[in-house]
């Protein structure tokens, strides 16, 4: 069992079901951490395993970030999408709803350790408001980690407005542009400085002074159901 496997085993331990990272993903191995909301209920409606976190799931939110991340040119090797509430929050048969405080709060108290055992982690993106309420933790954790905020990509919010595709664009093309440049300054010692400043589109977060994003999303999305993977 990995150290990952492990992590993720204590989750369930703790919280019951937790999807887990996709192993087609970059698991520990990942330069990208992409951070979502919560699972959506449709796990807690059958009695199959614990489920994936995957952007191969058959839903409108899968569906919209896969092709975002191919659009983007980020490699699925480099990525660990996640939750911001990694656990199963549903009742059976219970309706979508967004996490309670009480459960972002200890979501969020899951998240260092996570970050722990990401040791080539170069850049974050947080989708939607719950995802982008780790911006803190993150300042904490990686100080120096570039972490850009987009709308969640679920069909909901995506079909508000055109200009939230555009974000979600802006903030994934800044992610990968700094592993791009991380990857030539690897290859080219001094011939890059890697991208830890200057990344405004996607509403990145300063590397100094940390402090949740103006809203990306209009305020009729944000009226919307509430989001999952």
């Amino acid at each position: 069992m990995t150290p990952l496997d492990r992590f993720v085993a204590g989750l369930r331990a703790r919280h019951g079901r937790v999807p887990s990272p996709d192993p087609l993903d970059g698991g520990a191995s990942a330069r990208l951490l992409l951070l979502l909301e919560t699972p959506g209920p449709a796990l807690a409606r059958t009695d199959a395993d614990h489920g994936t976190v995957s952007r191969d799931n058959p839903t409108g939110t899968g569906r919209n970030l896969r092709r975002f991340l191919d659009g983007a040119g980020i490699a699925r090797g480099d990525t660990l999408i996640w939750n911001a509430v990694p656990w199963v929050i549903h009742l059976p048969g219970a309706r979508n709803r967004a996490p309670k405080r009480a459960e972002v709060r200890a979501g969020l108290l899951e998240l260092p350790p996570l970050l722990d055992l990401l040791p080539r982690l170069e850049a974050a993106v947080l989708a939607g408001r719950v995802a982008g309420e780790a911006g803190p933790v993150l300042a904490a954790s990686r100080p120096s980690l570039p972490v850009f905020a987009m709308p969640h990509p679920s069909p909901t919010i995506v079909c508000t407005s055109p200009r939230v595709a555009e974000r979600i664009e802006a903030a994934l093309g800044e992610a990968a542009g700094v592993l791009r440049e991380r990857s030539q300054a690897r290859r080219c010692p001094g011939a890059v400085r890697p991208g830890t400043q200057g990344h405004q589109a996607g509403q990145r977060y300063p590397t100094s002074r940390r402090r949740s994003p103006p809203s990306t999303i209009s305020p009729s999305a944000t009226r919307s159901p509430p989001r999952r993977s």
